[in-house]
């Protein structure tokens, strides 16, 4: 009964190997002193020396240790210990003897643990989506960064486009928000990164090998008596040690650039060409206003892209212009100084590319549809605001060979409200 009693209890729990092993040491020490100490004793029947008192004492604290010490090996294998059946979920018999059905505690044991077992469940199950959507982010990331290293002469380039649209497209497939914005977050940090190489590529590419202008010390030297000689001298070998940087450092970043073989052109037109891609991209999956944000912040794309090919003046006047329409958008919500930086930036570009020689950019249709997104973003700015786009425009407009894009009408109706202003 009494061996029942306690599995019922849950005490039939064996120690650790540890508290055994200490245990069992102690017992063993202290029964050879106890052996020790009376067969001394019953051997000599002088007094005792002080070591006899010492192992004494030892043998004493001993057995006093060995008490206590199964003292707790009872008490906490009693109390630390639940039964079986409680881990079950089930309740044993003890259990349905100690608590009623009409008791607060009855009642309330079984909820907390359901409850935290369910926000346990939830908290895994959240841990577990941040890691999938995470995951996904970095996938679809890594695919499109290697859009930008593969050559696009390459076989597999085509691969990897069509495995980055496949991922896209099966995310957006599933309707889910949380893969929608994988889409979204992958694809802007591949508009900030192509972004960044084509700038990189047209600075190298559009540097020249000297600056043939006379800085500051130049002309400090043209001011003293036979200056201009010695200044002309001195341009002349600046102007070859910078050509021979430039040689050298070009080398240097083709050899160690994967690839090589392809020269600075073709290259920033690849790059055009992939943001062209990647704007359109965040078209589809409603992350253009990431697109938007980060081309009115390129200020030196914009004013390197003036000296570019025509080809990669091409795809930035498209990508430009498709940035431009979507600001005529009533369900986005964009903030006023995105779309004045973005006027300002590219509206120079409009005038300057080359509005397609070899093939058209733009159709006629494109065009005027650009120029009216413009009048009807520009008609929405404050006075002084628009004094400031139209006077980029007009600048660059004038001296261009372009008549696009023709924003006179804008102008003029500028003019006239700043006449009613003065008026009134």
């Amino acid at each position: 009964m009494a061996t029942d009693l306690d599995r019922s209890y849950g005490c039939t729990a064996k120690p650790s190997s540890l508290l055994n092993s200490i245990f069992m040491s102690i017992v063993n020490m202290a029964g050879k002193m106890l052996v020790s100490t009376s067969s001394s004793k019953a051997e000599n029947t002088e007094k005792w020396k002080l070591t006899d008192h010492l192992r004494f004492m030892v043998m004493l604290i001993s057995w006093l240790m060995l008490w206590v010490l199964r003292f707790f090996m009872d008490l906490f294998s009693c109390s630390m210990i639940s039964p079986p059946d409680y881990h079950l979920g089930g309740s044993s018999t003890v259990r349905r003897f100690q608590l009623s059905p009409y008791s607060s505690s009855a009642t309330g044991e079984a909820l907390p643990s359901s409850g935290s077992s369910l926000d346990l469940i939830l908290r895994n199950r959240v841990d577990v989506d941040g890691l999938a959507v995470k995951a996904l982010v970095k996938a679809l990331t890594h695919v499109l960064a290697l859009l930008n290293e593969i050559p696009a002469s390459s076989r597999k380039y085509q691969y990897t486009m069509a495995m980055a649209d496949q991922i896209m497209e099966d995310n957006a497939r599933h309707g889910h928000s949380a893969l929608l914005h994988v889409n979204r977050l992958a694809l802007a940090s591949s508009f900030t990164r192509t972004s960044a190489l084509l700038y990189r590529c047209l600075q190298v590419q559009t540097s020249p090998s000297g600056d043939y202008g006379d800085s500051w010390h130049l002309r400090a030297i043209k001011a003293i008596p036979f200056g201009s000689c010695i200044a002309s001298y001195m341009k002349a070998i600046t102007m070859c040690l910078n050509a021979a940087f430039s040689w050298f450092d070009t080398a240097t970043t083709r050899f160690q650039r994967r690839d090589c073989n392809v020269e600075p052109d073709m290259m920033a037109e690849k790059l055009a060409q992939e943001l062209l891609w990647v704007t359109n991209k965040l078209r589809c999956y409603g992350g253009v206003n990431e697109a938007l944000v980060q081309w009115s912040l390129a200020s030196g794309l914009a004013s390197l892209s003036l000296n570019a090919s025509p080809r990669v003046q091409g795809s930035v006047v498209k990508i430009s212009a498709f940035l431009l329409r979507e600001l005529t958008r009533k369900d986005l919500e964009i903030a006023r100084q995105v779309k004045f930086r973005l006027l300002v930036l590219w509206t120079p570009l409009f005038c300057h590319a080359s509005n397609g020689h070899a093939y058209p950019i733009l159709t006629s249709f494109q065009k005027a549809e650009i120029e009216r997104a413009m009048d009807e973003v520009i008609s929405n700015f404050p006075a002084m605001e628009q004094e400031l786009i139209l006077t980029t425009w007009l600048e660059n407009y004038a001296v261009s060979v372009s008549d696009w894009p023709n924003l006179g009408l804008a102008y003029d109706r500028w003019c006239q409200s700043t006449r009613e202003m003065v008026h009134h």
